[in-house]
């Protein structure tokens, strides 16, 4: 329980960089993302105190992920990651960005951003898991 935890956590310090910085360099590329972040009407404003659960969120994930991870590692084909990545993705990113795109007044732009940087991010905790997890 101890490793899960611990790998959870690394994980999640690793995605909440990485993801932080997709984001920037997004916003950065991507004027239009940025103004749509700062819509009060979409999300809230970042000195409302319930934005900082935004940054548990990375953490909760991977506690999560490397829980489930210790369960299938075993069961992957010679412990490629890539099925790991896979089955979470079209678990869990693909209905939930569905979901988002169709009840949320947000671009597909901003929709294809979350996909793409929740695929990179749980790559990022498959390689700690991988890694780390011996």
């Amino acid at each position: 329980m101890k490793k899960i935890v611990w790998l959870g956590l690394l994980a999640g310090l690793l995605t909440l960089l990485v993801g932080t910085g997709i984001t920037y360099l997004m916003n950065f590329l991507s004027p239009s993302l940025a103004a749509e972040y700062q819509n009060t009407a979409l999300f809230r404003a970042w000195d409302d105190p319930l934005m900082s659960l935004f940054f548990a969120y990375p953490f909760v994930l991977c506690l999560a992920l490397a829980w489930f991870w210790h369960k299938v590692k075993k069961v992957l084909t010679d412990g490629k990651i890539r099925d790991f990545v896979l089955i979470y993705f079209f678990i869990a990113t693909v209905p939930g960005m569905l979901i988002s795109y169709s009840s949320f007044q947000v671009s597909l732009a901003m929709t294809l951003l979350w996909t793409v940087s929740g695929l990179i991010n749980v790559f990022v905790a498959a390689l700690v898991f991988k890694k780390f997890d011996k």
